[in-house]
């Protein structure tokens, strides 16, 4: 697809390779975590436990497995409920999970991805999550969302952040309440 990336280097992002169409559009969060990046993939991987921990994904369904269809309501902030398909392109555990849905007959690609960094420090890591806005109406698309967009993956970094640091004190055995 044109304005499509050209490939995704894991340390560089996604990458765009020059053409004739419009580039994308990148709308993205990222949050230090202080748990191991295997808890927050655990939280990350239960599909059918995001309602209880993911602002804007109300409801869920499905597997994480390559080329599964997972059923999602999108909820951003200010935004109607959107009933979305998306395929799982790519995952790793403890790293990474990718979603691609297309919407227009294949003018607006969108790439959902939420992934984890290792960092130097022990027991810590980084958590992006974002979406990417491909192909010629793409742009565009994700443009007149972006408000909300920003918001709500926003939200999600936040949320990541407190379930999974919450999870990793309760199994470490350290205090679960501030005094």
């Amino acid at each position: 697809m044109s304005g499509g990336p050209e490939f995704y280097n894991r340390r560089k992002g996604f990458e765009f390779k020059a053409s004739s169409g419009p580039l994308g559009l990148k709308i993205e969060n990222r949050v230090g975590v202080q748990a191991p990046p295997a808890i927050v993939w655990e939280i990350l991987h239960d599909l059918a436990a995001w309602p209880e921990w993911n602002p804007i994904y109300p409801e869920t369904a499905g597997e994480v497995r390559i080329g599964q269809v997972v059923t999602l309501t999108r909820a951003l902030p200010d935004q109607p409920p959107e009933p979305l398909q998306a395929t799982v392109i790519d995952w790793t555990p403890d790293e990474l999970l990718h979603l691609k849905r297309t919407a227009l007959r294949g003018l607006v690609a969108v790439t959902h991805y939420w992934e984890i960094d290792t960092l130097d420090q022990e027991d810590c890591c980084a958590f992006s999550n974002g979406e990417l806005y491909l192909g010629w109406l793409g742009p565009s698309v994700g443009r007149r969302i972006r408000r909300s967009l920003r918001k709500g993956v926003t939200a999600v970094g936040a949320a990541m952040k407190a379930r999974a640091e919450a999870l990793w004190r309760e199994r470490r055995g350290a205090p679960t309440s501030a005094p």
